[in-house]
């Protein structure tokens, strides 16, 4: 199967902002846009059926709408839709694994209702073998206009491989012809603490070593994509903190999931989780090692 960006379309607002932000990378990655639509009651396809006996006229004409619109917006763009009579779940991580990403709506809750969402998108986002970006639906005032991202903000713990999420956030990056942010958040320990605030020796010293790691993890990846402007941050605050309050205003935020061993379930880390429900840009969750 030719190299694929799919976008799982339910008929939201939220899945349609994911198809146009879908086809959007696709376009400048210069792939073919898969818009996919499941549903298990879709019947089987008839020979020829009249619209109002059409068991699926409705799933095709939001297949179909949704097309066209990508269509008329990037007209050299290939597009191809599918329908699929199986549950949704199922359906988009097997496409996944298919993909070179897939693309899904976010609800973007907040607060700990958000935590409790046990839809589609949160199931996928924590088994899929492939990258998953999540789409809000945009909510701006009437007559605003959106301050143009500058920047694909990529958080690392720095414990660990993060080749596949770096490779990954520069790819995106040098597409868009953006610049990177590489985010470390780091808790300041107890023993720094003082009555009057914080050591800032013990603060300067965990500041330092952590700037000398992230320098050695980014080093390779510089020099891989030399077009990419790199900016490197180390917040003393909770790793979820700083990347949510990084990724302010940016165009991606790029975060890690550890790719589940056998007999493990699969859960999203306490970082993944803020980002998805409180960052207001696009997710990418990255699957490694």
């Amino acid at each position: 199967m030719e190299p694929v960006v799919t976008v799982g379309l339910n008929g939201s607002p939220e899945s349609l902002a994911a198809a146009h932000w879908a086809a959007d990378e696709a376009e400048k990655r210069r792939l073919t846009l898969r818009l996919l639509h499941a549903w298990p009651l879709l019947a089987p396809e008839p020979a020829r059926a009249p619209s109002e006996v059409d068991q699926n006229y409705w799933s095709k004409r939001l297949v179909h709408t949704a097309r066209s619109e990508l269509q008329a917006r990037h007209p050299g763009l290939p597009v191809v839709g599918s329908l699929v009579a199986e549950d949704a779940q199922n359906v988009l991580l097997q496409a996944a694994s298919e993909s070179e990403m897939i693309v899904l709506g976010s609800r973007g809750l907040e607060s700990v209702e958000s935590y409790f969402l046990g839809d589609v998108s949160m199931a996928v986002v924590a088994r899929a073998q492939r990258p998953v970006v999540l789409v809000r639906a945009e909510t701006r005032k009437e007559g605003a206009q959106p301050a143009p991202p500058r920047r694909v903000v990529v958080a690392l713990t720095l414990h660990g491989s993060s080749d596949d999420l770096l490779d990954f956030a520069f790819h995106s990056a040098a597409a868009r012809d953006l610049s990177l942010l590489a985010v470390h958040g780091r808790s300041v320990p107890i023993h720094a603490r003082v009555p009057w605030g914080v050591d800032h020796n013990v603060t300067e010293e965990l500041t330092t070593d952590a700037h000398q790691e992230l320098s050695k993890a980014l080093r390779p990846w510089r020099e891989k994509y030399p077009q990419v402007d790199v900016a490197d941050s180390i917040r003393l605050a909770s790793p979820a903190k700083a990347v949510v309050q990084a990724a302010e205003g940016a165009a991606l935020l790029v975060v890690g999931r550890r790719a589940h061993r056998h007999g493990v379930a699969p859960h999203l880390d306490h970082i993944a989780h803020s980002a998805i429900h409180h960052g207001r840009c696009p997710v990418a969750v990255v699957p490694h090692d």
